[in-house]
């Protein structure tokens, strides 16, 4: 009796021990363990990891140093008539127009599918973190600066974020991009960087409005009184006190933004009015697949498959940050 006294305080006594030392745990490494342990969210992270290692190595070139994962050029490879073939595996189905040397099969034009793949993951995820990181910093600045400074700063600036989020974000981004595609700025990188510039326009009121709302609940908290009556300057409380501690939100609306992102790229390629050709992206694959559509369906069902796993991943992974940095779900 006196032992299983002794080995049920014993376990107690080891809980009590395991409680102190995850309270202990910093809010970053609690929510880390948390998101651990959703399985969906790292699916998620393994997709977004692997779609990018492809994507570097679909072709490096650096100095001397050469190396090429796509099996083909994704542009100039047109060396082979046989143009239109199909995915090695419909040839169990009765397929004649498969070749080994073209897994996921060819265009029109007789280019690699599987190779213009893997240059198109460049584009989509180039799309889904450029922009947002213009969009975390124009939006993050605003909404900051508009919270903490309040009065006829926090009224301009959010009359001003109202004008941009009256207008259909991808009717707003078709404008620009429409109007500027033939100017310099619409030359550059094909027009990877008014792709950029369109995104980053109207999608960063969405933030700037969560920003505000965040430091609006902060700004007349204890931790931020005491640092004003030891001196400090407002921009160190919003740097040094406020910043850290919205922080955990903004990261779950950025994580549901880069999807977003990236699908208004496709949406612009597949539209015609996103990069310029040759070069091979997701959404102008699916829009030069339609032309043959009613002879193969592969060459829109391939690019559409990698834009709805990518998408989804990235919608696992910011589900997964947002049950991991919710206090709530601590366990």
């Amino acid at each position: 009796m006196a032992t299983a006294v002794t080995t049920r305080q014993q376990q107690q006594h080891a809980a009590e021990l395991n409680v102190i030392a995850r309270k202990q745990r910093s809010l970053w490494k609690d929510a880390w363990s948390r998101l651990l342990r959703n399985k969906a969210a790292i699916a998620g992270m393994v997709v977004i990891v692997f779609v990018a290692v492809v994507a570097i190595l679909a072709e490096i070139n650096i100095g001397g140093f050469h190396f090429r994962l796509a099996p083909f050029d994704p542009v100039t490879d047109q060396n082979t008539p046989k143009q239109l073939m199909e995915p090695i595996w419909t040839k169990a189905f009765g397929s004649k127009f498969t070749d080994p040397a073209f897994v996921l099969g060819s265009d029109e034009l007789g280019r690699d599918i599987l190779s213009r793949l893997m240059f198109g993951a460049r584009i989509s995820l180039v799309v889904g973190f450029v922009p947002v990181a213009i969009v975390f910093v124009i939006g993050a600045t605003v909404g900051m600066l508009a919270g903490y400074l309040g009065g006829w700063v926090d009224n301009l600036l959010m009359r001003f974020t109202d004008i941009i989020y009256a207008f259909p974000d991808l009717l707003f981004v078709i404008i620009i991009v429409a109007t500027l595609r033939d100017t310099g700025l619409g030359q550059i990188l094909g027009g990877l960087i008014l792709i950029f510039v369109g995104i980053a326009v109207v999608s960063w009121v969405g933030l700037a409005r969560l920003m505000r709302g965040q430091v609006l609940s902060l700004k007349h908290r204890e931790f931020v009184e005491a640092a004003r009556c030891v001196g400090a300057t407002p921009i160190r409380i919003m740097l040094r006190h406020l910043f850290p501690n919205v922080l955990a939100p903004i990261i779950v609306s950025i994580a549901f933004a880069i999807p977003g992102a990236m699908l208004t790229e496709a949406t612009l390629s597949f539209l015609g009015v996103g990069i310029r050709p040759p070069t091979p992206t997701w959404g102008a694959m699916i829009l030069e697949g339609f032309i043959v559509f009613s002879t193969t369906p592969w060459p829109v069902l391939l690019p559409a498959f990698c834009i709805s796993i990518v998408l989804l991943a990235f919608t696992f992974l910011g589900d997964g940050l947002r049950d991991a940095l919710d206090p709530r779900m601590k366990l």
